[in-house]
């Protein structure tokens, strides 16, 4: 089974923004990355913190597999 990485909150951005994902806004450590898709808008928010709690990680990946297919999204959150 494969196992969820350790990693940080820029780390994590990096990945989404190559989905296409932009930085709208920032309030104290928290990014809220969107991007626009056939007319929807699609929000996540990412905590910038030097590493990222798994539970914390997990809800992202969840959320972000809501709008890219998760066999996309795994290599990138999981070794």
């Amino acid at each position: 089974m494969p196992k969820l990485r350790r990693l940080a909150g820029h780390e994590v951005v990096a990945i989404l923004q190559g989905f296409g994902f932009q930085q709208a806004s920032q309030r104290g450590s928290h990014v809220k990355l969107v991007r626009e898709v056939a007319g929807a808008r699609q929000v996540l928010t990412v905590p910038l913190h030097t590493e990222l709690d798994s539970g914390t990680l997990r809800a992202i990946f969840r959320q972000a597999s809501r709008f890219i297919a998760e066999q996309d999204l795994r290599p990138h959150f999981y070794s």
